[in-house]
């Protein structure tokens, strides 16, 4: 526990800042692929419902598509698994709202099954980590099926045609597997090859303390982009080399490895030819040797035991959604809209880890709504010249919101806006006025009451995360030090210490920005992370260093 003397005293309730909030940033360098993979799996989708004209039907392939969005930042022996996970969960949220559509006809029943859906869907995309776009997604086509009339007999048939669709949409984002097979592993070693050069180039300051933590956060990705399955092929074992090679950048002395000769391997990383041929570190062929025995250390820590555990920070933020989704829905059933289902996504769509960003989500939603709103009412004539144009429209919209939303989450939403309600055009055409009215109506209070309930639930256990974050850090570090002053000391374990000890580090950091931005808590004992961060950082770069001057066959 904090005492008062490590303990910074704050006000429960924070600033909501809006710097930075609307700002354009670089687009991620993997965008074209999940815009690429999702573009061509709604026309893989969609073509089949043209040429037999049964484009109503569009309701129930499309969720199935957009399975193609998800896992495309991991090596492809992970990716198969979380994709059959993507597939196997959209299915299972359309079967659950299929069968609610079918047999509940109250609305506000249904807009408490739609908010307890989203609430499990949170808690699952969180507990296994499956990235962007998360479970938005499955609120988004979830919540919508629940709001279609439906008959119980058509409920396996369209469930049947999720789940098609959801294949069809996974084979898509494995597909490039046939081309690069390690692409992804060779993206994220050139992302830690640039970190390190970065590092090295940050003079002393704070800056230079960001720059450290971005650089152990790249290499950390790295070495789990390594150990997340498949054989250790030839190229695999070359990358783990230029990881070990950024690794050495840490302890402030690289040798002859100075920031321009990491770059230069950064950019052999992420082309297509031959890899750069890098000797193997000094004490690396232990750290090497251990990594099969980590990987399979790290897997028993499963979801489960993110998601069940009692001190979990999970549970909180899934039950915040539902009540958040509950509370939009029947806002939006107060001000009229018959099918408020639009206000159940919004809500959904604007809980993040804290308050704070909770609250950057909500600028960034409402305004890339009604710029979206203003995109369909441009485009909806020409949509509705026939299905052909409504599906290339899809198809096109679909692109531009994977290109869009890296760079800005208000831009994508710009995109993603005039595209879901296209969607609808598929079921049944109404009056462009009623449905750009009832979108914003079900936009303004899905954001205003989601984020009044991320006030009003409070996460306290963000806390208890950075003091366990905390406590690991110490316990980790302690374990370097003793092993680094252990007579003989083992390479092998100093690697293991080492490695626990940056994954400490990149949890610590994690965790204490999700505390700074979160509400209703304990005071953040401010003393103590510096005095953590300083230790464990000194000890990281000894232990590098121990590595680096270690003699060839070393135990």
């Amino acid at each position: 526990m904090s005492t008062p003397e490590t303990a910074t005293r704050q006000p429960p309730v924070r600033r909501l800042p809006l710097s930075g909030v609307f700002r354009v940033n670089r687009p991620s360098d993997i965008w074209f692929k999940p815009a690429t993979s999702v573009a061509v799996a709604v026309a893989l989708a969609l073509t089949p419902l043209l040429l037999t004209g049964r484009t109503d039907l569009a309701m129930y392939v499309m969720p199935g598509a957009f399975c193609a969005l998800y896992a495309h930042h991991l090596p492809y022996a992970a990716r198969v698994r979380t994709t059959a996970g993507v597939v196997a969960g959209m299915t299972a949220s359309m079967a659950a709202a299929l069968l609610g559509a079918a047999l509940v006809d109250d609305v506000p029943v249904l807009v408490a099954l739609a908010a307890l859906l989203a609430g499990v869907q949170k808690a699952v995309c969180d507990a296994t980590r499956v990235g962007p776009p998360g479970h938005t997604i499955l609120v988004f086509v979830s919540s919508g099926t629940l709001f279609l009339p439906q008959r119980l007999a058509d409920v396996p048939f369209h469930t049947a045609l999720t789940l098609g669709a959801g294949v069809v949409g996974g084979l898509v984002a494995l597909a490039p597997a046939l081309v690069r097979r390690e692409g992804p592993e060779r993206r994220t070693t050139a992302r830690a090859l640039e970190a390190a050069a970065g590092f090295l180039d940050t003079p002393d300051g704070p800056a230079r303390a960001r720059a450290r933590h971005a650089a152990a956060a790249a290499v950390h990705g790295a070495w789990q982009s390594l150990s997340a399955g498949g054989r250790r092929t030839p190229v695999r074992h070359t990358l783990e080399r230029l990881v070990l090679c950024a690794e050495a950048a840490l302890a402030d002395a690289p040798g002859e490895t100075g920031p321009a000769r990491l770059r230069a391997w950064a950019r052999r990383v992420r082309g297509h030819g031959p890899l750069p041929e890098v000797p193997v570190p000094p004490g690396g062929d232990a750290e090497l040797l251990g990594i099969a025995a980590e990987r399979r250390a790290r897997r028993r820590a499963g979801a489960a035991r993110r998601l069940l555990s009692p001190s979990a920070p999970l549970l909180p933020l899934a039950v915040r959604c539902a009540v958040g989704c509950a509370l939009a829905g029947y806002a939006g059933l107060a001000l009229g809209v018959g099918h408020p289902y639009w206000a159940i996504v919004s809500a959904a769509s604007i809980h993040q880890a804290n308050v704070t960003l909770t609250w950057h989500r909500v600028l960034q939603r409402t305004a890339g709504n009604l710029g979206g709103v203003a995109v369909f009412a441009a485009v909806v004539p020409l949509a509705r010249t026939g299905v052909v144009a409504l599906a290339a429209l899809c198809v096109a919209f679909s692109f531009c919101n994977e290109m869009l939303i890296s760079r800005n989450y208000w831009l994508g939403t710009v995109s993603v806006t005039p595209m879901a309600l296209l969607i609808t055009e598929f079921g049944a055409v109404r009056p462009v006025a009623e449905l750009i009215t009832d979108r914003v109506l079900d936009t303004v209070a899905g954001v205003a009451v989601g984020m009044l309930a991320a006030v009003l639930v409070t996460s306290r256990r963000t806390g208890g995360r950075l003091e366990r974050a905390l406590t690991a850090v110490d316990l980790a570090a302690g374990e370097a030090e003793r092993v680094l002053t252990a007579v003989p000391g083992s390479a092998a374990e100093l690697a293991a210490a080492r490695r626990r000890l940056t994954a400490g580090l990149v949890e610590l950091r994690d965790a204490a920005d999700t505390a700074a931005g979160e509400w209703w808590q304990r005071a953040l004992p401010e003393e103590r992370l510096l005095r953590t961060e300083r230790r464990a950082h000194r000890t990281l770069a000894a232990a590098l260093r121990h590595r680096a001057t270690a003699a060839p066959g070393t135990p």
